[in-house]
């Protein structure tokens, strides 16, 4: 295909594949579907486009920004960490592990051979596929139906961030075996080259972490500081990318895998800072390489996997839906959580996530396009059918009381219902605050309210630090009578919340100083003006939630 030719070929994708998203959303349809519907249309039915050098070299590049972009607005590796710990992270474990199990029966041949002809590792993969559950759609849900900060609807967010990321890994890891494999001839893993392919992952993961948490955002503050060039993180940003792509394949890895990964470690930039980066990294990704991206899965789509037996094309369809529901539903209901069916539902959802991964594979040569079309059909089926369920699910529970502050709210989630809100758009100016003066006793029996744990004290009208209810229990009760509040108050010189401030960085500077309070600095006058508190912000994510106005 020439020049002329592969330009055609582009233009015709880009603007059929919008219009039609335009007509699907009047339908309530998923715009994933109109762009594959796109490809399906220009090449297989019409025979217009026949993918070629030229195509593929800017879908490449598309497969790159994608799971960038994944990494960045949809991984949550803070609220991972911050649930390695408890019931949860339990549940979803052996969610993944069971589901991934069921799933390899069918894409392997160690029990049945249903006449894939796949190795190891491209099982594994197929098999991370069939495990995944999708972030984006259950948040979609959950703030639709009204419980993102219902008790249920942390539990199954949490899950589903857990599940998510540890699946990622699984067909991150087995999509890298196979591209290394594939370079030395080898078949399937073995027990060093395993070791080596961890190895160099993990070490990727820190190195990459480390330079864009710690370095990367300190010189594109300095950068900006002095030159004035227009869209300068962006172009920084996305330059990065490529070359993290580039040192990913260098050490063995996917580019894919670096991109995510890259995307990730991007997402505890500031809020201010991503602000800056996304209307045109997200201009670029919807109006052009996405469209692209998903429309190449139409022109691949192909009936031949109607060769194969139908016990094969069954066993396909039913058996991991059927192992991934159980395995959600046993391992909520052995781990004692509430409402495992409204929990197992939440696992299944499936999102654009797993089709790129499938995209991905087979243009790493992992899957024929035989598989690929009968997976991309039933990931569709997916998409359609399981927020339905999700939603039949939810609203066969009550509704409960707001979860207490206690427990832990992942990060994006945050990032999810904040975008954009400021510490003015929570700010009450009105509220008073204890006065160092106080005693603890006249503090406890007066100031305390339920679900806070931090207050911020005041002197005469000034801030003077913040008192945790968690310390007071090392005075003993005997000192309570005449011991002040300044004498318990941790101080915090240099943490504070301006007024204008995203609420976001503001949460992220609460988890950096262990606390969930700050007090709050009017942006020109700098005079302390209140204090802000993370169950406030809950507070307006279930108003949000709600459908009430800020």
């Amino acid at each position: 295909m020439d020049l002329q030719g592969s330009l055609l070929a582009l233009g015709l994708m880009i603007v059929v594949a919008k219009l039609l998203e335009g007509i699907f959303k009047r339908f309530g349809l998923n715009s994933i579907i109109a762009y594959a519907i796109t490809g399906v249309f220009l090449g297989p039915v019409t025979g217009l486009i026949d993918p070629g050098i030229e195509i593929e070299i800017v879908l490449s590049i598309g497969i790159f920004i994608f799971f960038f972009l994944i990494g960045l607005e949809e991984l949550d590796i803070r609220g991972f960490l911050s649930a390695i710990r408890g019931r949860l992270f339990i549940a979803a474990v052996l969610c993944v592990t069971i589901s991934l199990l069921v799933s390899l029966a069918v894409t392997s041949d160690f029990l049945f051979d249903l006449g894939l002809d796949l190795n190891f590792t491209e099982s594994l993969a197929l098999a991370g596929v069939l495990s995944l559950s999708s972030l984006g759609v259950v948040a979609k849900v959950l703030i639709d139906e009204g419980r993102l900060r219902e008790a249920v609807g942390v539990q199954i967010f949490t899950a589903v961030v857990i599940a998510e990321l540890l699946a990622l890994f699984v067909v991150g890891f087995a999509i890298s075996e196979h591209f290394y494999a594939g370079e030395d001839g080898g078949h399937g893993p073995n027990p060093l080259s395993v070791a080596i392919l961890i190895g160099q992952i993990l070490g990727f993961t820190v190195a990459t972490w480390f330079v864009s948490t710690r370095i990367l955002p300190k010189v594109i503050v300095l950068l900006h500081r002095f030159l004035q060039v227009p869209q300068l993180s962006f172009g920084l940003l996305l330059g990065g990318l490529f070359l993290v792509v580039v040192a990913a394949e260098e050490v063995g890895l996917h580019g894919s895998l670096g991109a995510l990964l890259f995307g990730a470690a991007l997402s505890m930039l500031p809020y201010q800072v991503r602000r800056d980066i996304m209307p045109g990294l997200r201009s670029t990704a919807e109006g052009l390489f996405v469209p692209l991206f998903f429309a190449s899965a139409g022109l691949h789509l192909t009936l031949d996997f109607l060769t194969l037996p139908p016990q094969t094309i069954a066993a396909l369809i039913f058996v991991p839906l059927a192992g991934k529901f159980a395995a959600a539903f046993i391992s909520a209901y052995m781990t004692r959580l509430e409402s495992p069916f409204a929990m197992a539902t939440g696992l299944m959802a499936k999102g654009v996530a797993e089709i790129a991964l499938l995209i991905l594979l087979l243009h790493t040569g992992a899957i024929s396009e035989g598989i690929f079309s009968l997976m991309l059909l039933i990931m569709f089926g997916y998409i359609l059918l399981t927020p339905m369920g999700m939603i039949y699910a939810l609203r066969k529970l009550r509704h409960a009381n707001v979860a207490s502050s206690d427990q832990p709210v992942p990060p994006s989630l945050v990032r999810f219902a904040l975008d954009g809100v400021r510490v003015r758009d929570v700010l009450d100016t009105s509220r008073s605050h204890p006065e160092q003066s106080l005693t603890v006793r006249a503090f406890t029996d007066n100031w305390l309210v339920p679900e806070q744990h931090d207050y911020v004290i005041e002197d005469n009208g000034r801030f003077a630090g913040i008192v945790s209810v968690g310390m007071l229990r090392y005075l003993p009760h005997s000192d309570w009578d005449h011991t002040t509040l300044g004498r318990v108050t941790r101080r915090i010189e240099t943490s504070h919340a301006y007024s204008d401030e995203f609420v976001e960085d503001v949460l992220q500077r609460m988890t950096e100083n262990s606390t969930t309070v700050l007090p709050v600095i009017d942006s020109e006058t700098r005079e302390f003006i209140g204090s802000i508190s993370s169950h406030e912000v809950v507070e307006m994510i279930v108003l949000t939630a709600q459908g009430h106005e800020i």
